[in-house]
């Protein structure tokens, strides 16, 4: 593998298992929620397009980087 596919390669790793750890961290955020309050796990409409609309605010702010101005 040349030099050019391994820091791609280490890359989309990297990036699977941050994405991976995190998705695991939100979870387990929402499930101690839902404990606290004696109550099941449930995302009503409203909380996904929120959840949502923050991922994609996320999504935007990454690809940007490395832009400069913001």
């Amino acid at each position: 593998m040349n030099e050019d596919q391994n820091w791609k390669s280490r890359t989309l790793l990297a990036g699977g298992l941050l994405g991976a750890l995190t998705g695991l961290g939100v979870a387990y955020l929402l499930i101690r929620r839902a404990e606290e309050r004696g109550e099941r796990l449930r995302l009503r409409p409203k909380e996904g397009i929120k959840l949502g609309m923050g991922l994609l605010g996320l999504l935007r702010q990454v690809s940007n980087l490395g832009e400069g101005g913001e």
